[in-house]
Parts: C-alpha cells; structure tokens; sequence
C-alpha cells in the first residue's frame, strides 16, 4: 500500500510505500476510493491540535470497499461499501458511552489524527466504526458527508427547530447543510469571507435566502447561528445577530481567540454552545436523510498523491465546496 504520511508537524506530507496490513480481529481493512480533505486536517499537519499521533496518515473522510474482515467482525464482508469518519474507536465503558454520549467518550481515537486515516490506498478501520454506505453513487461525491456532512448535521439538531438559521464560514460544511435546511423549510442565511460576492453567489445558487459578509447585519434577526470557520471574532458577530432567546453553534474543533464582549450580547438568554465529535447514530441518521433529501456534494477532486496542494488550496479559500482525494 501506499500513504500521504505527516512525519513532522508543518512539513509537507511524504507519498511512502508501506506493507498492507492485516485487520486485527475486530478491524477491516477498506481499499480507498475517495477521502475527503477537511479542515480538521489542516488543523492536525499546523499543529493546531495537541498531540498528534506522529507519523500520521491524515484524512478522515473515507469511502471505500472493505478487503479483508477481522476474526471478529460479522457485521461486514468483503465487497461491502462502507464510509470511515473521525471518531474512529471508542472505549464502550465511560460514562458517556454508557449513556449513549460516545461522542464525548474519555479514551477515543480518531481517524488521521490519533490512528491512521485516508490519504492512502488503504487503512485499517473498528469494524464498529465503518458505516455502511449507498452501494451506488461516486464516492468522491460521497467522502464529505463523512465529516463536514455530520459534523453540519449535528450543529443543525443542536440548533433546534429555528427556522432563520446563519451560517458563518461557507464551506464544505455550511454548503451540505444549508441544503438540507431548505430541504426542511428553513431559511439560511450565508455569511462569509467580506468581500467575497463569489461565495456568497454560490451559496445564493443553494437556496440561501441572503449572503453577504461576516461583518455584515442579516436584514433579519436568526433564530440561530452556526459557525463553521475557526475564528473567535465571529461568535460576537453571532451572539449579535441572534434574537433574544437565539442560539450560536460552535461546529469546528479548533477556533482563534474569543475576543472580549459585552455580557448585553449573552443577555436576554442567548445560548451559546459547542459541538464536539459524532456518534454512529448521528451518522446513520445522516446518510439516509441525505439520499432522501438528494443532497449534492460540490468538490474538488485531486490524486491521492497531490494531498499538499489540496491542504494548501483549502488553506486559501481556492475551491468552493469539498477537496477530496481520488486513488485511481
């Protein structure tokens, strides 16, 4: 096999030929047509997330077919499609897993960070932690759901039933999400880079009812607010853009400094919360409703090979939408 591998933090990631391993007996392992490129592995190669597992194989947004299955596994056979996502193991005995919380289990590991992920051709995945995915379909088109899909459909459940919903950062994310909230009836509202009319016309051509800057005032208050880019400063922005009683959801798992604010922006019982990590529920709940909504993907699409330059294009805002990387 071979695999994009990050030996140290800020250097550019290696292409290396290593021996294929074998699932151990609750594991399979997965031939790798499509991984996603997804913010939290720009996080991961800056160092912005603490102790990475170092060599690494980034990348956590994985479709493929499973090749071998482990003693174990009968869940899974060879030929099955399935989708690998970031919360890659759990331990099943914490508090939170025993009350159904696995996302904030005490003992996780998680796919490209913590065990090896996808910028490969291939990778050894918990059985548990393989979703079965829709037999048919491009799997490319398929491998954001697997994160940006389910982190966005977990920050939408944690927001309610609001139906004025702003999205802060409009990318890979905010652009699956936002077409499921109009698929619900919703009304979204896309905020992004000032200045940027051409992101904001994307997000126009997704049903978004208004786009304009992060700096700017929605013509309307939200009933809630969900932030997808790591920037502190946008959660004032939020707090304000919200109406008494609105809700700001932190979707990212790395954010910059929150600058200092007037408690009159928490007032009047504004919430303001975080969402961290996926369960398996989340994610079966998510793929059905995706193929029934007929949520379309917009990516970019790299060889496995090139997983440097799409980290870098993600890094400067160069594609709307998804990378994701394609093994021939």
């Amino acid at each position: 096999m071979h695999a994009m591998i990050l030996h140290r933090i800020g250097e550019p990631l290696t292409w290396t030929e290593q021996p294929t391993p074998d699932p151990g007996p609750d594991e399979v392992r997965v031939r790798i047509h499509a991984c996603g490129v997804c913010r939290t592995d720009l996080h991961v190669v800056d160092g912005e997330l603490p102790n990475p597992r170092l060599p690494i194989v980034p990348g956590h947004e994985i479709v493929g077919r499973v090749e071998a299955v482990g003693a174990n596994v009968e869940a899974l056979a060879p030929g099955d499609r399935v989708g690998v996502p970031w919360l890659g193991h759990t331990c099943g005995a914490c508090p939170y897993c025993r009350s159904g919380r696995e996302n904030l289990c005490d003992h996780p590991q998680f796919t490209g960070y913590t065990r090896n992920g996808g910028f490969a051709t291939h990778v050894l995945a918990d059985a548990r932690f393989a979703l079965p995915m829709c037999e048919h379909g491009d799997a490319a088109a398929q491998a954001p759901l697997l994160c940006a899909g389910l982190i966005g459909w977990r920050s939408l459940k944690i927001a309610g039933d609001a139906r004025r919903i702003g999205l802060y950062g409009f990318g890979a994310a905010a652009h699956i999400i936002a077409q499921v909230a109009v698929w619900q009836g919703r009304s979204v509202f896309a905020f992004t880079r000032p200045g940027d009319t051409d992101t904001q016309a994307f997000a126009n051509r997704l049903g978004a009812v208004w786009a304009g800057g992060s700096d700017e005032t929605p013509p309307e208050p939200l009933d809630a607010a969900l932030i997808y880019a790591p920037i502190g400063a946008l959660i004032p922005a939020a707090l304000k853009a919200v109406h008494k009683g609105g809700r700001v959801v932190c979707a990212g798992i790395h954010m910059s400094e929150i600058p200092a604010f007037s408690y009159d922006l928490l007032w009047e019982e504004r919430e303001l919360v975080s969402v961290a990590n996926l369960t398996r529920e989340d994610g079966v709940e998510f793929l059905a409703m995706a193929a029934e909504a007929e949520i379309r993907t917009h990516v970019t699409r790299y060889p496995m090979t090139e997983a440097n330059r799409a980290l870098d294009d993600l890094r400067h805002g160069r594609f709307h939408g998804a990378a994701v990387l394609v093994n021939a």
